[in-house]
Formats: structure tokens, sequence, C-alpha cells
């Protein structure tokens, strides 16, 4: 697999990890979709290696990227959360995760899964770019 590897990957065991297990392939789960909404919000402005390397922190912070779970968070969790290094301490960002869970699940709702809501923009199929 090393050898068809992108060099973006190369440097980090979080970016190859993430590029020969995660990166490229569809996902139709909303659990994991909702997992990458929370860590590509995170991202803004910072590398996607310090959110890998976070990534076990988001998921004790944010039950496990559950997002029923994010939704109900209060702002008691938002202060206990912006003093946990092991996520990014951003209160923003931090009270977006439970924003977006709620949005999620509004979306869910309506479409019958997030998932449904996600694909349909593309007619449910893949795009494949070489």
């Amino acid at each position: 697999m090393a050898d068809m590897r992108c060099d973006w990957c190369l440097g980090f065991p979080e970016y190859i990890e993430y590029h020969d297990k995660e990166w490229g392939i569809p996902v139709k789960d909303d659990h994991t979709l909702f997992e990458f909404i929370v860590l590509e919000s995170a991202q803004a402005g910072l590398s996607w290696s310090t959110i890998l390397r976070k990534r076990e922190g988001y998921r004790a912070a944010f039950h496990g990227f559950d997002p029923i779970k994010v939704a109900r968070m209060s702002e008691d969790d938002v202060e206990r959360l912006v003093l946990d290094p092991s996520i990014i301490r951003h209160r923003g960002k931090i009270t977006a995760t439970l924003t977006n869970a709620q949005a999620f699940l509004r979306i869910a709702e309506e479409f019958g899964s997030f998932s449904e809501y996600y694909w349909g923009f593309n007619d449910h199929q893949v795009t494949v770019n070489t």
C-alpha cells in the first residue's frame, strides 16, 4: 500500500492510517457522517493532522459522536470542554458542534436519514476523480 499512498499523507502516522483506511471511501452511515462533520468543523483553520491526533479526545468529549447525546449537551458541558486539552478548546467550535448535532437530527428526521439527504445531492452516486 505504501507505494500507492498520496504524498500528502506521508510524515504523520495518523495521516497514513487515515489515508489507508478512510480517505476516499464512501460513507453512508449516519453515525460516521456525524463524526466527520464534528471533525471537519473542528479542523477549520488548523491542520488535519492536528484533528486526527485529537480524534479520540473528540470521541470521548462528544459521546462517541452520538448526535442525539451531543444535541442535548448544555452550556455547562461547553464550559467543561473549553478546559479539555484533548480537543480544540475553541468555544465557538464547541458550541457549533452542539448546534450542528441539532441540525443533523432535524435533517435526518425530515429525510429519513442524514445520509439520504447528503447523498441526494449527487443522485446517490460516488464521483470518481483521477
